[in-house]
């Protein structure tokens, strides 16, 4: 099955792409582009999607560089390939021939660039790390390369919606207690559940930060099993594991 490769015009001189599942070499609850090294895929398999997943961005997978996510706020600059991955949740780079890649089954993928400085980023931004700044830390790391923050364009792609993103009075008491704005980005649910909107949240903060521009895609990886991996939904399957699904910008 040939891959699915979404694409933002927003970012149409950039060669980027938000991987869906489909086209991959995994099979049973992994069907498709699994590219987690982390699932308990089998590793062989994981392997073979990541080089898919990098020829069709021009690379060779070896050039595809990825960080160990912990829902951080902490960027890499890159100038070369790393000798080990990295503990942090963004990377940056002005290197030609480096494709950095961030992996996701709900949380937001972002990818950024600013054209003209020909600098670009990527983000994994779940709620711990966009409530910790990891998008506002990925404008800093590119402006210390060379960008304007006016100048950088963000996408957020596949990500979980709010209709599918329901959270305890907890949560919404973690947000509200970094910024009482924060309510605006929660409707109300069943009994004391509320319903989160991550990709609102996302570009609020970008936004705020004084981004050029960004945007969402508008997918949301829970309802389109067909299409995208997904912590949640497996979660309330009762599933064993889940995929990731693999984004990738490169200049």
């Amino acid at each position: 099955m040939t891959l699915e490769i979404l694409t933002s015009d927003s970012l149409a001189s950039i060669r980027h792409g938000f991987f869906t599942r489909k086209g991959g070499a995994s099979s049973g609850v992994f069907q498709g582009l699994n590219c987690g090294t982390g699932s308990t895929d089998q590793s062989a398999i994981v392997a073979i999607n990541r080089e898919r997943a990098a020829a069709a961005m021009g690379l060779g997978v070896a050039h595809l560089v990825t960080v160990n996510q912990v829902h951080s706020a902490d960027v890499v600059a890159l100038d070369a390939v790393p000798a080990e991955r990295a503990r942090a949740d963004a990377m940056v780079t002005r290197t030609p021939g480096l494709g950095l890649g961030i992996l996701t089954a709900d949380c937001q993928p972002v990818l950024f660039a600013d054209r003209r400085a020909r600098v670009i980023g990527a983000a994994h931004a779940g709620w711990r790390g966009a409530l910790s700044g990891v998008l506002e830390a990925t404008l800093d790391a590119m402006e210390a390369l060379g960008a304007r923050r006016q100048d950088i364009v963000a996408v957020i792609g596949p990500t979980i919606s709010q209709t599918a993103y329901e959270v305890g009075p907890e949560f919404l008491d973690t947000f509200l207690a970094d910024d009482a704005g924060n309510g605006r980005f929660f409707a109300g649910g069943k009994g004391d559940r509320v319903m989160f909107d991550l990709p609102s949240f996302g570009l609020h903060r970008l936004r705020a930060a004084g981004i050029g521009h960004a945007e969402w895609t508008g997918h949301c990886t829970y309802v389109q099993p067909d299409r995208f991996y997904s912590f949640r939904r497996t979660t309330h399957a009762g599933e064993a594991d889940y995929g990731r699904l693999i984004s990738i910008i490169r200049l």
